[in-house]
């Protein structure tokens, strides 16, 4: 049965309704949780009602309120997502429409441009200090009971001394406030979470949130392992720190996960992580230990308010690893004067992605363990079987790739491996007058997608594009052959586009090379290989929500029924159940829960709709929908040699009521744009960018 759009509305104003009223009530619960109030009355009247629970013990209480809310969240927000991506909405046709989006337009400009931060928008800044307000709090009511109840008249005569008693409670706040970073620390990192995409965020543009938050986290956290070490030795007690509580906190525990916290948060350093990646990146596996340790440190009951976010990751994650298991379509690849590589892979016609998405690519032959970032160039709506992403050789494994194609003619088959596409749910570049994309070198790449995904809107007549001007600088002459990616060989097609490129040239007098010696291969895809398709097939986000759902109650049940029939007769016996068994056993739980229902609605989309597509799919052309090396720049583009973008010159004064900034490339380059639309300068300037730091 299929919804009318009036019955979507009503739906989708429902889910936001409930949406607003979990998250005030997860607020709520979060600046309450530091209190006596929480402790004395709130907690203790739940665990009175639920703790006792023959099912769920004492964990039962935090499954209901910190677990299930959030699960609950992030079901609601796909099923918005589905009814969002099935709903035809007029793309801000009207100028009522833009007025309502530009009321809001002066929250998403740059507000701090700062080393360490990076570009931050004012909504950035205000939930920044929301939860570091949250954070205050939380210390503050920690503290404050630390040296109201911690006094030399509370002290037995023959305990600590005063310092020491107050370090011990100390030490523990530290820990309980790291824990609420712990708990939002996941979000930003599920590549396909509802969560982001509801809200307007990608993966990779919320990297920098799981990076502040990882520094609060280990701060937090080590602040919290060294009080610790400093009260055993000064009490001589360093035994102690080799304890693994039976039924309570395990100290070892807590220091392997301490350890293995520290490696990753070593590694992260901007000199480490741009010189050895893949110690970063490899490093980074750590975190199942860390999670592991994390667990059995503090006991299932208390890990699971941090929860739920590393559950829905651990969704992602599977069906990332399912998705990665299959080789894709390769059927054609290009290599560019300056060192740059496209590969085109056959795709299915049914997955649909947005301007910007990117795709984390494998190949086996250079390396079994790598995965890279790429941004994709093609259009799903203009070239519907066929996704393209484009590969500078700036790295080991680039250069390899690059090596191998460039030298060599012979070769008929590559395997490939891809994770994605992941990328914004929609875009709304339709609602600006004009669209200024700045890119430095190969930071072009996110603005190819957008302008081919503008040209299929304009070459349908259904909406007015917007005027284009791309400025672009480059290192060398040879670089300009990437602009010859932008437009299809058509000139009916780019008729329809108003557009100009601006051209810079930084390091050379005048042009060095010949930009149209383009090398094309072409591949024999195996029998096995796929074209590449959505592994929850063309209603991915409905299948999220029933997988988050539906495992969570699997989980449940069978939680429900080993407390039931195994840890709680143990516990009448009077002999309490060992608390690494209990944790070892949630997390086993949680773990056949995703794998099982994961593993189920992957099956299900692959029999009912990926067998007759794949029979459908015919193999691309190699030449398909490519670029005219020869047409395209005399007629769109203005070269100059030996000169960078006057940014302030080129975007202060240009007109327009709405005008669409957007920039991809290195760091200084992305923040002049920012401090040029920053707050408080041109209201028309909307400014937007597109980082990929991985």
């Amino acid at each position: 049965m299929v919804l009318g759009e009036t019955n979507k509305k009503v739906i989708k104003n429902v889910i936001k309704l409930l949406t607003m009223v979990i998250l005030m009530g997860t607020v709520v619960i979060w600046i309450m949780m530091p209190t006596s109030t929480y402790k004395k009355i709130w907690l203790k009247s739940m665990r009175a009602k639920l703790g006792k629970s023959i099912y769920f013990g004492k964990p039962g209480v935090n499954l209901l309120v910190y677990m299930f809310p959030m699960i609950l969240l992030a079901s609601l927000g796909s099923i918005y997502l589905h009814l969002k991506k099935q709903t035809r909405v007029n793309q801000f046709n009207s100028r009522m429409d833009r007025k309502k989006i530009d009321k809001f337009g002066a929250l998403k400009r740059p507000m701090l441009v700062k080393a360490g931060l990076g570009i931050v928008t004012v909504t950035e800044v205000m939930f920044l200090m929301m939860f570091m307000a949250l954070l205050l709090w939380s210390l503050a009511n920690y503290f404050y009971h630390t040296f109201v109840t911690i006094t030399p008249q509370s002290l037995p005569t023959d305990g600590d001394n005063l310092w020491q008693a107050r370090l011990d409670s100390i030490a523990v706040r530290l820990g309980l406030t790291g824990n609420i970073c712990l708990g939002f620390l996941f979000y930003p990192v599920a590549r396909g979470s509802s969560l982001l995409a509801a809200v307007g965020l990608t993966s990779e543009s919320s990297t920098k949130y799981h990076i502040w938050l990882g520094n609060l986290v280990m701060t937090l956290f080590t602040s919290h392992g060294l009080c610790y070490c400093i009260y055993w030795i000064s009490t001589n007690q360093v035994s102690q720190m080799l304890e693994w509580d039976r039924t309570g906190i395990s100290h070892l525990a807590g220091e392997i996960a301490l350890v293995a916290g520290l490696l990753m948060w070593a590694t992260t350093f901007p000199a480490i992580r741009r010189r050895f990646f893949e110690v970063f990146f490899y490093t980074h596996y750590l975190y199942m230990v860390f999670m592991l340790f994390f667990v059995f440190h503090v006991g299932i009951s208390y890990a699971l308010i941090s929860f739920p976010g590393f559950y829905i990751f651990m969704v992602d994650r599977f069906l990332r690893f399912l998705q990665s298991r299959n080789n894709v379509k390769l059927v054609s690849a290009r290599v560019l004067p300056c060192e740059t590589v496209e590969l085109n892979f056959s795709k299915n016609p049914m997955l649909m992605y947005s301007p910007t998405s990117i795709l984390f690519v494998n190949i086996p032959s250079i390396s079994k363990l790598q995965w890279h970032p790429f941004t994709i160039t093609s259009s799903s709506k203009l070239e519907p079987k066929k996704l393209s992403v484009m590969i500078k050789s700036q790295g080991k494994w680039s250069s390899k790739l690059h090596h191998m194609l460039a030298s060599s003619n012979q070769i008929d088959h590559l395997a490939v491996s891809v994770e994605g596409p992941y990328g914004p749910a929609s875009t709304d570049y339709l609602r600006h007058d004009s669209l200024v994309m700045v890119s430095g070198g190969s930071g072009i790449t996110p603005f190819i997608s957008i302008i081919r995904d503008l040209l299929y809107v304009s070459s349908t007549n259904a909406y007015k594009t917007p005027k284009i001007t791309l400025i672009c600088a480059f290192k060398n002459s040879s670089d300009l052959s990437m602009l010859n990616l932008i437009l299809p060989n058509s000139t009916e097609i780019s008729s329809f586009i108003d557009i100009q490129i601006k051209a810079f040239v930084t390091r050379e007098k005048v042009s060095t090379c010949n930009m149209n010696i383009i090398k094309t291969l072409s591949f024999k895809p195996y029998v096995s290989d796929q074209p590449i398709s959505p592994i929850l097939g063309p209603n991915s986000w409905l299948w999220l929500a029933t997988i988050l759902s539906s495992s969570f109650m699997i989980f449940i049940i069978i939680i429900a029924i080993i407390s039931r029939y195994h840890i709680y007769p143990i516990d009448q016996s009077s002999k309490e159940y060992t608390s690494a068994y209990t944790s070892l056993i949630y997390l086993l739980a949680i773990s056949i829960s995703v794998v099982a229902t994961s593993t189920v609605a992957m099956l299900c989309n692959k029999k009912s709709y990926f067998k007759g597509l794949y029979q459908n799919v015919d193999a691309l052309s190699p030449l398909m929908i490519e670029s005219s090396p020869d047409q395209l720049l005399p007629e769109f583009t203005n070269i100059h040699y030996g000169e960078r973008p006057n940014l302030n010159k080129l975007l202060v004064g240009l007109k327009g009521s709405s005008v669409g900034v957007l920039v991809c490339g290195p760091r200084k380059m992305r923040e002049e744009v920012a401090k040029i639309c920053s707050f408080g300068s041109a209201a028309n300037l909307q400014f937007e960018s597109i980082s990929f730091n991985w």
